[in-house]
Parts: structure tokens; sequence; C-alpha cells
């Protein structure tokens, strides 16, 4: 996997994927940034929070539940001082459907979280990672 960030102009980077994706990132006003896209910390709970959200979604379809939407609410605290990293991430999964089984999406939310969600387990090092979810009848 490889990417490229490329400095713009003031606290604004291009990041472009290897698949040839294209984000722009930016710093606060008192940084010297322009406010003109997400922080690189906050692309990396987003990242995150895609990951998850894949995996569960892959892994009820593959559970034959009747999933036809699924979102994440992430919040996260840092550390106060350098190096400011996550030490709690909280998850909270909306996901609607018809019928969903309570223990499938349970299982499916573990399953991510501690087996195929390369992003969170990898956050897990420093950070208190929780989890909950709601289901809604579709």
């Amino acid at each position: 996997m490889k990417t490229r960030i490329e400095w713009k102009d003031g606290m604004s980077f291009l990041g472009e994927s290897g698949s040839g994706h294209k984000v722009l990132m930016d710093g606060p006003p008192e940084a010297g940034g322009r406010n003109l896209g997400p922080r690189p910390m906050e692309m990396v709970l987003m990242g995150t929070g895609g990951c998850a959200a894949f995996d569960v979604v892959i892994i009820l379809k593959k559970s034959r539940q009747d999933i036809s939407d699924c979102a994440v609410e992430i919040e996260a605290e840092r550390a106060p001082q350098d190096p400011k990293v996550f030490t709690c991430i909280h998850f909270h999964f909306i996901l609607t459907g018809r019928k969903l089984n309570h223990q499938q999406v349970e299982r499916a939310i573990n399953l991510s979280a501690e087996k195929y969600c390369s992003a969170s387990i990898m956050l897990a090092k420093t950070a208190e990672l929780t989890h909950d979810f709601e289901i809604v009848e579709a």
C-alpha cells in the first residue's frame, strides 16, 4: 500500500491514495491553516469508522441479514500533551434493516473490533475502544 502527501500552501496537504483518490487535509487557523479540509487525526477516525462499517456490513450480509443502512458515530478523546494519541474511542453503530438479529449484529461488531478491522485494532494499542449499537427497523 502506498500513498503520497503533498504540501499545498499554508498548512494544507493533499493526500493521494495508491488507488488514485485524493483528499485535502488542513489545519485550524490558529495553526496556520485555512480550515479547508479535515484535520489529519480526523481522517484517522474517519478511516477507522469506514473500516469498521465495511466489516460489519460484509459480515451481516454473509449472515443473510437484511441490512439496508449502516452509520457509525465516533467520539474520541486525545491525550492532553504530545504525542496527542487517542486515549478513548467510542463507536456507536446505527444499523437499519428488516428484522436484524440482535445477536448477529453484536457478533459482527465484535468480529470487526477483535479480528478484522486493522485500523481499530491498531488504535486499541493506545486507546480504550468501546462499542454500542442500535437497530432501526426499516
